[in-house]
């Protein structure tokens, strides 16, 4: 097992290596420090001016749909807008109570995505991209890169994994957040989950605060998606485009402010 845990972290050094490579600066679309107030599920003045658009209006299923393969439509339960907030609600498999995940209509490939979220006591959720429904013949509907959202201190998961993989603001199973958010984490308020894909190049942001960054589509990459639960899924992370995935995992989730800039 340790031989296990140090190949793991030559991985990572190899993935943090891969960031150096030259790209174009795009950090001048991330606006961390919009001090304008909006009504929730608009934009500001400077989103407006940095090319961001709303990927949710805040009153429809507009853009959305079910996530399971062949299915067009949006799910007719498990899932309710209220009051400007797209809540999941609470629900067991077998009870035939869940909607299931909904993903984007459309893919993307490059973007900066913004989501507005907050859990539920022992919730478990998360946003997923790089989703592609047909994958496998429709068996990896629901498989891609998750951006963890869940209650560190009161469900299991955060124990379970590699070093902290599966806590709040990891990517899930591969990647653990390198900030301890949940020190500062109030579960009676809305968080900002920023996801950042730029060609291979990908960064989790909670808060304003980075706390995963990685490169995809390289050996180091494989090798760590080989140390994981993913490991039978050939080319995960890897496709070039792929559907946003907001996850029903039978918790009471609420998202808003769902916002997306086209690199």
């Amino acid at each position: 097992m340790k031989k296990n845990y140090l190949s793991l972290g030559a991985i990572l050094f190899g993935l943090a290596i891969c960031l150096a490579c030259n790209r174009e600066d795009i950090t001048r679309y991330y606006n961390l420090n919009d001090s304008e107030k909006v009504e929730d599920n608009t934009l500001s003045k400077k989103e407006v001016k940095l090319g961001y658009t709303l990927l949710w209006d805040g009153k429809t299923t507009t853009g959305w749909r079910s996530g399971r393969n062949g299915v067009e439509t949006f799910p007719t339960k498990g899932w309710e807008i209220d009051n400007g907030i797209l809540k999941v609600n609470k629900g067991k498999s077998g009870n035939n109570d869940r909607g299931g995940d909904i993903i984007t209509v459309d893919k993307y490939e490059n973007f900066i995505l913004k989501v507005d979220f907050k859990i539920t006591k022992g919730a478990n959720s998360g946003i997923k991209y790089f989703i592609n429904t047909d994958w496998q013949g429709g068996k990896g509907a629901s498989i891609g890169c998750e951006y963890q959202l869940l209650d560190d201190e009161n469900h299991p998961d955060a124990k379970l994994g590699v070093n902290g993989n599966r806590i709040m603001g990891s990517l899930y199973d591969l990647i653990p957040a390198t900030d301890d958010v949940w020190k500062n984490f109030d579960m009676d308020s809305f968080h900002t989950a920023m996801i950042v894909v730029y060609g291979n190049h990908v960064e989790h942001w909670f808060d304003g605060i980075k706390v995963v960054e990685y490169e995809r589509n390289t050996q180091e990459w494989n090798a760590l998606v080989a140390y994981s639960k993913y490991k039978g899924w050939e080319g995960f992370g890897n496709f070039k485009t792929g559907h946003i995935l907001l996850q029903d995992h039978g918790d009471e989730v609420w998202f808003k402010n769902i916002k997306i800039k086209i690199l």
